[in-house]
């Protein structure tokens, strides 16, 4: 299993009504794509953060689905401008150590081929995690 998990603090000015849509898409994105197994969105609790989400997917192949599904981007393209900082990190029980570098490539091929993506993330005051745009993990 791989577990994608982000977490969120939003920008102070970020109306409500915007924030709740957010977190329905999230919702969205556990109900309707297919890769996800389970899935979690909700309060963040025990940090300076806001809120949270956690997808499972069951492999390698899964979790590329749920990162180039277009309700994925969609879900992108509605909450990160009221994002003011977010984590995102992957957690994985799978034995075979290319696992990382292939959850990274998915991430470097997902921002190469999306320059409004990366300009989104880049309008973040902060962003860390699996594979932020321009950073090298390995």
């Amino acid at each position: 299993m791989i577990h994608h998990q982000i977490r969120l603090a939003m920008r102070p000015d970020a109306p409500q009504d915007k924030v709740d849509e957010a977190l329905g898409m999230l919702r969205r994105m556990g109900r309707e794509i297919d890769a996800v197994a389970y899935w979690s969105v909700g309060r963040d609790v025990g940090g300076d953060f806001d809120y949270g989400a956690m997808f499972a997917m069951k492999d390698i192949d899964a979790y590329r689905a749920y990162m180039l599904a277009p309700l994925h981007r969609q879900v992108d393209e509605i909450g990160l401008p009221l994002v003011q900082r977010m984590v995102s990190h992957d957690l994985t029980d799978d034995e075979d150590p290319a696992t990382g570098d292939l959850i990274r490539r998915i991430h470097a091929e997902r921002f190469a081929a999306d320059p409004a993506l990366v300009a989104l993330i880049e309008g973040l005051g902060s962003y860390d995690g699996s594979s932020a745009p321009g950073q090298d993990r390995s």
